[in-house]
């Protein structure tokens, strides 16, 4: 079994709600019942799936709610965001009941992040759980093997049941009935969106243009959208845990680029499955891409769960000088290049070293990507 980085027994206290977001099957239900089954206390397990739930959190009714949770110490909800009104309920509960410990789970944070916003201001404390990181399996494979199996992680990516599935038919079918769920279930029956076509279309045009910058103009007008439909459009996925906006770096030099963004998909995985491609890596012209999206993705998981605080960034000049990846972190500047071929020398660009001269630089491969994961 592998053991997740999050703790649910630290972030799940007395008078707080504790939310954890991520998206669907990334092992949420799974970590809160081994949570709730081994934690000792009296719980009481729904889901906002269930109509009879929807009623009664909704409905802000405080003697119904407080009976509800009557002889529980554990209340949790799995799938808040299906309750419309679930953070008033929420409150109610842990306004009345400082003592019991409630747990929430969503996997659209577009909804669920906006219902328990205000009610449980000073209420609540979050976390999100992410596909499998390498950092988890390192306690489960040694760095030997992790490193061995490479080529199927930025292929097919790494969600739970895809880390331990046997066969690579499995893998596939298994990511095409994913990413239906993470389309149709989370982002394509979100309310605001009519039309399923434009958004496969946009999300497929992202697909094909990890580690490059994005021009929302053009996708507009490949998609035939206007400019402000794409910007909401990719803004509900990067809520929707299936992409992530990475902004360019400045520090108001006239020669950097900063009206651009790059898109990275949360999970190699789920990118391939958006245009179908899950040929070897010997075969492919874009693997490149996987390896700078496989660093991202991983990168943004031990950002979060080791709590690191800063920016991240990319930094390209109008010349073509470019660093694939910065973090600014306490002040200092931090540069990454992202190389899956470690056959030359790679300097920093001269305009980086000359505009930032006390920067950190590194080059990440595949025999130092480990050490780039655990960098804190």
């Amino acid at each position: 079994m592998i053991t997740r980085s999050i703790d649910l027994a630290t972030l799940a206290v007395p008078g707080k709600v504790a939310i954890l977001y991520g998206p669907r099957r990334a092992g949420k239900t799974t970590l809160l019942t081994n949570y709730l089954q081994n934690c000792g206390l009296r719980y009481r397990l729904e889901t906002g799936d269930n109509i009879r739930m929807q009623h009664l959190l909704g409905s802000a009714d405080l003697e119904r709610i407080l009976a509800f949770a009557e002889g529980y110490q554990v209340v949790a909800i799995d799938e808040a965001q299906e309750i419309l009104g679930i953070g008033t309920g929420l409150k109610l509960l842990v306004d009345h009941r400082p003592d019991l410990r409630i747990i929430a789970t969503g996997s659209s944070s577009f909804d669920l992040a906006g219902a328990v916003g205000e009610p449980l201001t000073g209420r609540k404390r979050t976390a999100t759980l992410y596909p499998i990181s390498q950092l988890e399996l390192i306690a489960t494979l040694n760095r030997f093997d992790l490193k061995e199996r490479l080529p199927e992680f930025l292929v097919y990516g790494s969600y739970p049941e895809l880390v331990m599935a046997a066969s690579r038919r499995e893998r596939i079918e298994y990511l095409e009935e994913l990413a239906d769920s993470y389309l149709l279930k989370d982002i394509l029956a979100h309310e605001r969106i009519r039309a399923s076509r434009p958004m496969l279309d946009l999300l497929k045009l992202v697909a094909f243009q990890v580690g490059s910058e994005v021009s929302l103009n053009e996708l507009a007008t490949q998609v035939r959208l206007d400019v402000k439909t794409v910007g909401r459009y990719l803004d509900i996925l990067e809520k929707g845990f299936v992409i992530v906006r990475v902004g360019g770096f400045s520090r108001n030099l006239r020669n950097e680029v900063t009206s651009k963004a790059k898109y990275y998909f949360l999970d190699n995985g789920v990118r391939n499955a958006v245009i179908s491609q899950y040929n070897g890596l010997d075969s492919r012209n874009d693997v490149g891409a996987l390896w700078e999206n496989f660093l991202v993705s991983e990168r943004i998981k031990t950002r979060s769960y080791t709590g690191m605080y800063g920016s991240y960034y990319f930094w390209r000049t109008y010349a073509g000088q470019e660093v694939d990846y910065l973090e600014e972190r306490d002040g200092k500047l931090f540069g990454f290049e992202f190389k899956w071929s470690d056959n030359r020398r790679v300097k920093p660009p001269k305009s980086w070293s000359e505009a930032y001269p006390e920067a950190v630089w590194q080059k990440i491969t595949r025999e130092n990507y480990l050490d780039f994961m655990s960098l804190t």
